[in-house]
């Protein structure tokens, strides 16, 4: 069924492809049979209806059904004749008009996977790197669990830092006003000047604070402007962060102070390893990207590169917002992000080769897994994953891929050779 294929180039080819009259006709002869067998004709008993008359009622509708099963039968039968490994849906250039007793011709773009010659990803050199849990790691940890178990008391003393102040306020220049605003002194949601003018003041005090917003404040009414606020402050509050002792302990979960010190490590020392073990992933894509030269296909970059552009253009904004990335700008975006797309491709097309020939494979308990580890991190039900996923990509094809690779890649560490560095 294949006349000719064409190499448009390392990426791309253009097949020929003509179905023979005698395979349509078979096809046809057989939907016929098969619906004169469900289908009722005045004054015959089904399935006994002469087959010119289901074929005078139903011919046009059967033989758009056998061409719309045939083409894409015909291509796979084609693709596994050519010996080609297609990476996307082809685009069909010409499609022949159906003629009865007549061959079938249509002509289609094929993007398959380049060639990579003297493929070699055993013995690949990455750094090995120490973990260490330090004193101030299990220190810095301990800080951050009393600050999430600190409560917040009613308090009498001048505002400092880290204190609550419950704040009723009015911007100059605006009629709108502010009622029972939480502020913590020192927090990142205003520039420093809005916690100067809050520091040593008390409950019940009335005064402004002019404030001069930075040109890059998140706030696009706000950048860039001098801004007076009046205010009072309706209640103040102290922290008060609990002992570090067994209780603090017991409440996290553990016996006493010296498990949850024991907890805490281990907990260090896993999050060290998994960041040693995706910076020596990292490494080794980066190395065997430099070792083997090939075309990333033409469409895939494009499709990579467009899903880049609606995440950063995301990040800088909502499409419908007025400072959402927009014409020049996107095409700035795009051009500036296109040699990352082309990287992504690429280490992609590395991995789904390696992973081929290694027969590496996802299964369904490898998926569990995934979406369990994913659930855990976001705290949300597994279902709710397999939700997002379907209604983002239509399936969970995108996450089964990722799985995938993540497996090629714990295949490439164990046939890596290490070399020891210093942290």
């Amino acid at each position: 069924m294949l006349k000719t294929i064409e190499e448009i180039s390392s990426t791309k080819r253009r097949l020929r492809i003509e179905i023979p009259p005698q395979a349509i006709e078979k096809e046809i002869s057989l939907s016929l049979e098969k619906l004169r067998q469900r289908t009722r004709v005045a004054g015959f008993r089904v399935g006994k209806a002469p087959l010119n008359l289901i074929e005078k009622k139903f011919g046009k509708e059967v033989e758009g059904e056998v061409l719309q099963k045939l083409i894409p039968r015909v291509y796979s039968e084609t693709i596994k004749e050519a010996n080609l490994k297609p990476v996307d849906n082809p685009v069909f250039e010409e499609m022949g008009d159906f003629k009865r007793q007549e061959p079938f011709n249509m002509t289609l773009l094929v993007e398959v996977m380049p060639g990579i010659e003297g493929l070699n990803y055993t013995g690949v050199k990455v750094h090995d790197v120490e973990t260490e849990v330090s004193g101030s790691d299990v220190e810095d940890v301990l800080a951050r669990l009393r600050e999430e178990k600190a409560v917040f008391e009613p308090s009498e003393a001048p505002l400092a830092e880290g204190d609550i102040a419950i704040l009723d306020y009015t911007v100059e220049g605006e009629d709108k006003k502010f009622e029972a605003h939480v502020f913590k002194v020192g927090g990142p949601t205003m520039p420093a000047d809005f916690s100067r003018g809050l520091t040593g003041k008390k409950k019940g005090e009335s005064f402004d604070i002019t404030v001069n917003f930075p040109e890059d404040y998140p706030v696009k009414e706000t950048a860039g402007r001098e801004v007076l606020f009046h205010l009072t402050v309706k209640d103040t509050k102290k922290v008060r962060l609990p002992e570090l002792d067994d209780e603090l302990a017991k409440d996290l979960g553990d016996t006493n102070l010296e498990e949850l010190k024991t907890h805490i490590k281990e907990e260090i020392q896993k999050s060290k390893k998994l960041a040693v073990r995706k910076m020596q992933k990292a490494e080794i894509v980066k190395k065997l990207l430099e070792a083997h030269t090939f075309d990333a296909p033409e469409g895939l970059v494009e499709k990579e590169l467009t899903g880049m552009v609606e995440e950063a253009a995301a990040q800088k904004g909502a499409t419908e917002s007025p400072e959402a990335p927009k014409g020049e700008e996107l095409n700035i975006m795009r051009d500036s992000l296109r040699e990352n797309a082309v990287r992504n491709v690429k280490a992609s097309l590395l991995l789904e080769e390696i992973g081929e020939r290694e027969k590496v494979e996802v299964s369904e308990d490898d998926m569990k897994e995934k979406v369990t580890q994913i659930a855990q991190r976001l705290s949300i039900a597994p279902e709710n994953v397999i939700k997002y996923y379907v209604s983002k990509h239509g399936s969970l094809d995108s996450l089964r891929h990722a799985v995938f690779e993540e497996k090629v890649l714990d295949l490439l560490l164990e046939k890596a050779q290490f070399e020891k560095v210093e942290k």
